[in-house]
């Protein structure tokens, strides 16, 4: 028993008599719970995301139960208001919580849902203390960064493992070590590991090796400089992560284990990879997620039958990815294509279901700020299928609307996703059914007719006034329809995020017109879900969802698969 579970057990309630404020969630238990803690150095955007997701995907392979939280040093409550021309796509998860891209790695690789306890920003970190202190729960103590900030963030992590009975507790803080909104979580993590006792906490360090062309080979001194950093903090590193173009060196891996004390089995190389979903096995052979077994010891609750079973199924999936059969090339047309992030679940949606089809998914970037009825035709030349994803604001609908068009007049296979849900009806309304004052209201207030609305009774029904319909919500589909032949199911459910919708003054006129909503609110005249019939189009469908947000390697998204099939018969049929 650690001497700081001896004063914590004796201090639970804080008083003027000691320094100690640590809270403990209803039955935490200190020294059950591992944590695995990673820290990015040197530059940001190292991938800390898919190294801690691809470890904590191999523990959870072995039986173990495993749950990631994502500290963000931001003072956002969450990302929901985050440019992703910034940071990246908002991952919309389960219960509504807009949280940081990282999330969804976490998803995909776990293939668990996960909630808002998942995810914490400095804001929301602030928010709590300020609480507190606001309603008398620090007994009229001065409240300070140390410890009550510090044991907040600590409140939160043994919260988590509490909810979600975990082995294990993944924590990614957000940012570089160094930064000053992250200081107080590296803290925090210090103080976690002295009071949890030794064998508890493993801390990972990620680090980056240079490689200037002039010099020809790797150099590792900005890598042991910003881990020295993290040691001024009070952290040394049980496992170090060097990220590389190629594969780092025997010497460079010496030099850090030198210069920190981590034996060389322990500094591993993450140089690139064709995909992501390589690096579990990569770790798998280099016996990473033993070394972490070994250093909590876990040994005990590792089930070597799950491992066997989890790590064929997911070598079948890796399988034929950079060796597959077949090429598509599908376009993405949107206004964020200067920045991959901004699609991040909608590459890795067709990815997967790219590999279910042993098809390789190239995908076109087109920027529909510059797309014009007259120029969409040689815009879209060569694709076998178009995506309009989603997104905000005017800039950019009117070249969507054209490549609609063009989709739905030359049995182009197309898939729409919120935006791109509600871009196509208008684009059928004006096209189709002749209403050529077609809008939405969120582009043009006083639009002749507005078939996208926010409509009073709808605010009513869903309590959202002005907010956004955010997060899972019940979806009917109807029975023979593509959407139910895809999800091979009428019930489904799926993650929303969006203000407007179908007006149900327009529904009959765009029925009649030829457009089916084969996917609809249980209770409420809500439209989910549309398609063009399959003796006219092929594959034409929208989601008012994110589809994408769903996808797992192993399962994809329903829509996704049935557009790479499209895809791939129009490809065909062209060659």
């Amino acid at each position: 028993m650690s001497d700081a579970m001896d004063l914590l057990r004796s201090v639970k309630d804080q008083t003027d008599e000691t320094e100690f404020y640590t809270p403990l969630p209803d039955g935490y238990t200190l020294g059950s719970t591992r944590y695995v803690a990673v820290f990015g150095t040197v530059i940001s955007g190292l991938g800390k995301g898919i190294f801690s997701s691809s470890l904590a995907k191999l523990l959870k392979d072995k039986g173990l139960r495993v749950s990631p939280i994502k500290l963000e040093g931001y003072l956002n409550f969450d990302s929901g208001t985050l440019n992703p021309f910034r940071h990246g796509e908002v991952f919309v998860l389960d219960d509504g919580m807009e949280s940081d891209m990282d999330l969804g790695t976490y998803e995909r690789m776990l293939d668990q849902d996960l909630t808002g306890a998942n995810f914490a920003t400095s804001g929301q970190i602030f928010q709590a203390v300020l609480s507190k202190e606001r309603a008398g729960g620090y007994l009229g103590r001065d409240v300070q960064m140390i410890p009550h900030v510090t044991g907040e963030v600590k409140l939160r992590l043994r919260t988590l493992a509490v909810k979600t009975r975990a082995d294990v507790v993944f924590v990614e803080v957000g940012g570089t070590v160094g930064d000053i909104e992250n200081a107080f979580y590296i803290e925090a993590l210090r103080e976690l590991s002295y009071e949890e006792g030794p064998g508890k906490v493993a801390f990972m360090a990620l680090t980056y090796v240079l490689s200037p062309p002039a010099l020809g080979e790797q150099k590792s001194k900005a890598a042991q400089l910003g881990i020295r950093r993290l040691m001024e903090y009070g952290i040394h590193p049980h496992v170090i992560a060097v990220r590389a173009e190629k594969p780092v060196t025997t010497k460079v891996r010496q030099k850090l284990s030198v210069y920190t004390n981590v034996p060389v089995g322990r500094v591993f190389s993450m140089h690139d990879l064709p995909s992501i979903y390589l690096l579990p096995e990569l770790m798998r052979e280099e016996g990473l997620d033993s070394e972490v077994v070994e250093l909590l010891g876990l040994g005990g609750r590792v089930n070597s039958a799950h491992e066997f079973k989890a790590a064929g199924a997911w070598a079948r999936f890796t399988s034929t990815i950079g060796s597959e059969r077949h090429e598509v090339r599908i376009g993405i047309t949107g206004k964020y294509t200067a920045l991959r992030d901004s699609y991040a679940s909608i590459l890795k949606a067709l990815e997967h279901a790219g590999v279910a089809h042993d098809t390789r998914v190239h995908v076109e970037w087109i920027d529909t700020t510059d797309v014009t009825d007259d120029n969409v035709a040689a815009g879209l030349a060569g694709v076998d299928a178009i995506i309009v994803p989603g997104g905000f604001g005017t800039r950019g609908t009117a070249g969507k609307i054209a490549c609609i068009r063009h989709a739905r007049a030359n049995r182009l296979p197309y898939l729409g996703i919120c935006l791109g849900f509600q871009m196509a009806v208008i684009e059928f309304a004006r096209n189709v059914c002749s209403l050529a004052g077609a809008a939405s209201t969120e582009m043009d207030p006083d639009c002749e007719h507005p078939v996208i609305s926010i409509l009073p009774e709808q605010k009513q029904i869903e309590g959202l006034g002005g907010n956004m319909r955010l997060g899972g919500q019940d979806v009917d589909l109807t029975e023979g329809s593509l959407a139910a032949e895809l999800y091979g199911t009428t019930k489904i459910r799926q993650r929303f995020r969006h203000r407007y919708e179908v007006d149900p003054r327009y529904i009959e006129t765009l029925q009649a017109g030829g457009m089916i909503f084969s996917g609809r609110h249980p209770v409420h005249p809500i439209m989910q879900v549309l398609e063009l019939p399959r003796d006219i189009h092929p594959y034409f469908i929208g989601g008012q969802f994110h589809p994408e947000l769903t996808s797992r390697p192993l399962r994809p998204a329903p829509m996704f698969h049935g557009l790479v099939r499209a895809a791939l018969e129009r490809a065909g049929a062209r060659a």
